[in-house]
């Protein structure tokens, strides 16, 4: 059995879960999500945790049984908490301005690079070469977050670009004479 859609859910007292047979909905202090979920799998509310279970064992049931605990999870911790994706930018004269709720980036080009915020979405520049991508969806966070290293990806010799916060670049040695 999926030991993912196995474990409860935890709602916090300020997160409200709304079960409909095709979708469910959460709201909480940070704003509302909606998420479909497939008819079989079933999710029910009991003292304070959300339980999904499913049908049978055929193995669709099994793959969305996990994968439908994991968005519902997700959902209720972005409604109290959100989530967060840090960018480093480096190179010489790369960087990040905030215009309005948008994102200008300069990245080596001979034009700046802007990035528009979706609805839910807001981005901080604490420092030019860093960048916040703040959310209550996580997948939503993790596209945009995604679509920003795109513009500039590292690359590998001199390892300029926009990376994720902590990620690793596997350097290469350049040409020898």
């Amino acid at each position: 059995m999926s030991r993912i859609g196995r474990k409860p859910i935890p709602v916090p007292s300020t997160v409200t879960v709304t079960v409909e047979p095709e979708v469910v909905r959460v709201n909480g202090p940070r704003g509302n999500l909606e998420e479909r979920k497939n008819r079989a799998i079933e999710v029910v509310q009991e003292d304070g945790n959300l339980l999904v279970t499913r049908p049978t064992d055929r193995a669709e049931h099994r793959a969305l049984h996990g994968l439908t605990r994991s968005l519902i999870a997700n959902m209720v911790e972005g409604v109290t908490n959100g989530f967060t994706k840090t960018l480093e930018i480096q190179g010489v004269g790369y960087r990040a301005l905030l215009k309005g709720r948008d994102l200008e980036l300069a990245l080596g080009y001979s034009h700046p690079v802007p990035i528009k915020a979706p609805e839910g979405i807001e981005f901080e520049v604490p420092i030019p070469t860093r960048i916040i991508v703040k959310g209550n969806n996580k997948q939503v966070v993790g596209e945009i977050a995604a679509i920003i290293r795109k513009q500039r990806p590292p690359e590998p010799y001199k390892g300029k670009g926009v990376r994720y916060q902590g990620e690793y670049v596997a350097r290469k040695v350049g040409k020898r004479a």
